[in-house]
């Protein structure tokens, strides 16, 4: 099951006894946790919902956490029980978890948080869970971040999306920042103009300019736009968001001289990565712009 899944099961008030959420992005445990408290009346969360971190509160036994998830709730709702980093349980608790859910409270929901991909062993012993993978592949972003906008009374446009995309990159946390201060201007419509108002203050170039002046084989204009980009961005978040910006527009184009000219920057950029992870620095990442000018202008 899918982020889509999860939301479908969020808007029916998330009926089954136990779920078992796993995502590699701390930012979806948090909307994740985040959007299911709304699901309690402010005057109940202090008695039907309750959070336990394995790592924060590691001393709490996991048969105290189970007591809660069987205690009848106050007023007349259901109790969310949530469980962060359930990646840290001991084989014994794990084992006490998965017979509580053979026979779980009818009247609570225990809400399991799994950090990074769920291990075979876990996802059988909590077979009775129902499981979802919270991560959102790249290629989903884009329509993740119109949906979401959307659920902020705000139509981003296509374009908005793609520069947003372009100047943050996949990061779903600051991108969810900027949409929120999207959402302050008060605006049913968002074009680039206003995320470029919003998103970049007074700075003067970013990614997508950089990406347009490496395909123009400008040297001049790539490192001068280098230099203030470098002033606040470390250089693998920078690699990053130009590995989405090429990706963005190899998906536009599909001929075989694209296909070699995109194989040609994609292996750059790999070689960088590595680079950069052994190395650190900054000079992996001039040597690849350096490159990159050289690819375009052979083109």
């Amino acid at each position: 099951m899918s982020y889509r899944d999860f939301l479908v099961e969020l808007k029916k008030g998330m009926p089954a006894s136990a779920y078992l959420l796993s995502s590699s992005d701390p930012f979806l445990h948090s909307e994740a946790a985040s959007s299911i408290k709304a699901l309690v009346p402010a005057a109940e969360r202090d008695f039907n919902f309750q959070v336990f971190d394995l790592i924060a509160n590691g001393t709490t036994p996991l048969d105290q956490i189970l007591d809660v998830a069987n205690t009848v709730p106050f007023f007349s709702g259901r109790k969310f029980v949530v469980v962060e980093n359930l990646q840290k349980i001991v084989k014994k608790d794990l084992a006490k978890l998965g017979q509580y859910l053979a026979t779980p409270s009818a009247s609570s929901a225990l809400i399991l948080l799994y950090a990074g991909q769920a291990k075979k062993e876990t996802k059988d012993a909590l077979k009775a869970a129902r499981q979802i993978v919270l991560d959102i592949s790249e290629r989903d972003i884009h329509g993740w971040l119109r949906d979401r906008a959307r659920a902020k009374g705000v139509a981003l446009s296509d374009r908005a999306a793609d520069y947003l995309l372009g100047i943050i990159g996949p990061d779903l946390g600051l991108l969810s920042s900027e949409l929120d201060k999207c959402a302050l201007m008060g605006k049913d419509a968002v074009d680039v103009d206003d995320v470029m108002e919003v998103a970049e203050g007074k700075r003067t170039f970013n990614v997508f300019a950089l990406t347009d002046a490496l395909r123009s084989g400008d040297p001049e204009q790539v490192f001068r736009i280098y230099r203030v980009l470098r002033e606040t961005e470390e250089p693998y978040g920078l690699l990053g968001a130009l590995n989405w910006q090429y990706a963005r527009s190899f998906g536009e184009r599909n001929s075989p001289r694209d296909r070699d000219y995109y194989h040609r920057i994609f292996t750059m950029l790999k070689e960088a990565d590595l680079q950069i992870k052994s190395s650190g620095g900054a000079y992996p990442l001039e040597l690849l712009l350096t490159k990159l000018m050289q690819v375009s202008r052979q083109r």
